[in-house]
């Protein structure tokens, strides 16, 4: 298999088929989610984003409105948070299955917990649409889907019409049997690409290092401004860097507030944070040690099927997602999760966090291969926005928990997207 540069969330390709290189989410209508359930999809669609669009529910009126919610190029976090302020509600009434890519069109299930109906008929943007409401008796959560379905456009194709084709068809043969399921580069924080390291100091008990690491971390797509204010928190001006974010920073600014007033009051500023967000640290860092396990498994050319007792479901190995309550695996794999705990200086124990105890976790275990499913080429043409390169669209759709960029590296062969 071939290595990815070592500092990236994903490592190694599972296939050997020439890539097409390219671009993707040049453009946000490039990347299309939407989300699966039994025999259901939240099909996303082209209505005006400015209008309503949402009818009245028939039936009993019940504690929770089940609605879709197609975004544009919208966060959820705020988009839930524009949507309850609309609603004047807290967005805890808000549950949803799943996170969505930011830079894209989704369309997913949400709920919401006895709301305003002439509110949310009359409610629409630019950005946000809800469609098809229905009641229901009981709130969405993470995890109530079956997975998602992936439409994106991949652009700057440097390679022929017929290459393209060929190339990808190939790769599609060889997902046939599986690829290693690695978490993307979403789960580690976006363009900072942090959350893992995050995760890591909390795990440890080093609260004002995960605080710093959050607010100071700079990445070269941000502004001038905000790489200012983060330099600003680098240096411990607090005061500084809070008059310098700008206000739709919203959590940097709420924890700086916080150590301006609490100074050495790590815990509280985290605790500036939503839980939900807050818990995604502890997420990312187990993840990038799955990643890390799973690339440990193929660099020693252990293959990804059940070896030596290995839990499984259904022959697939399910990888470790360490936490207090997790055992090592038996044999050569166990080896391989003690080297990794060991390199990170982490043991199971750490999960359980006495400070912070909403970042604990028991631990788990993950499929370490996907089968995507209902692969096909839907177009390729010259690209409108690339002279003298090609496009291609592509469908395809995973399983929960399973990562689209993970599919796309195998087919573009490129060692960074987001």
């Amino acid at each position: 298999m071939a290595e990815m540069q070592e500092n990236s969330t994903l490592w190694r390709f599972s296939t050997k088929s020439p890539g097409i290189g390219g671009k993707i989410k040049h453009r946000y209508a490039d990347f299309i989610v939407e989300e699966l359930h039994e025999s259901y999809k939240c099909a996303v669609t082209i209505e005006d984003f400015g209008k309503p669009f949402l009818d009245k529910p028939d039936g009993v009126e019940k504690s929770y409105l089940w609605v879709e919610l197609q975004k544009k190029n919208r966060d959820l976090h705020d988009a839930i948070r524009q949507l309850s302020r609309a609603l004047h509600c807290s967005p805890r009434r808000i549950g949803y299955a799943g996170i969505k890519d930011k830079r894209a069109i989704t369309c997913q299930r949400i709920s919401i917990f006895k709301p305003n109906l002439d509110l949310i008929i009359g409610f629409g943007t630019n950005t946000i649409l809800l469609k098809k409401a229905l009641w229901a008796e009981n709130q969405i959560d993470l995890g109530m889907l079956s997975g998602n379905a992936f439409t994106v456009t991949i652009r700057n194709i440097g390679l022929g019409e017929d290459e393209i084709k060929a190339n990808v068809e190939s790769c599609f043969r060889e997902m046939k049997n599986g690829i290693a399921n690695y978490f993307g580069a979403q789960r580690f924080g976006g363009i900072r690409n942090i959350s893992h390291l995050v995760g890591k100091e909390i795990i440890k008990g080093n609260y004002e290092n995960a605080v710093m690491i959050y607010l100071s971390t700079e990445s070269e797509q941000e502004s001038e401004a905000v790489r200012e204010a983060r330099r600003l928190a680098a240096k411990n001006d607090l005061r500084g860097a809070l008059n310098s974010f700008p206000k739709k920073y919203r959590y940097e600014r709420a924890m700086l507030h916080h150590l301006a007033s609490h100074r050495g009051d790590y815990v509280g500023a985290l605790r500036k944070l939503p839980k939900k967000i807050v818990f995604l640290f502890t997420h990312a860092y187990q993840a990038y040690l799955f990643n890390r396990i799973l690339d440990r498994r193929l660099e020693t050319n252990t293959c990804l099927k059940a070896i030596n007792g290995e839990p499984h479901d259904n022959g697939v190995p399910l990888g470790l997602l360490p936490g207090f309550d997790s055992s090592f695996t038996a044999g050569a794999i166990g080896k391989i999760e003690r080297e990794v705990l060991a390199e990170e200086d982490i043991d199971f124990s750490m999960f359980k966090v006495k400070k912070m105890p909403e970042c604990s976790s028991a631990g788990a275990r993950r499929k370490i291969v996907v089968v995507p499913e209902k692969l096909a080429v839907l177009e390729i043409r010259a690209d409108d926005f690339f002279p003298g390169k090609n496009l291609c669209k592509i469908y395809f759709e995973l399983e929960k928990g399973s990562y689209a960029t993970t599919v796309l590296m195998e087919i573009m062969k490129t060692k960074n997207i987001a």
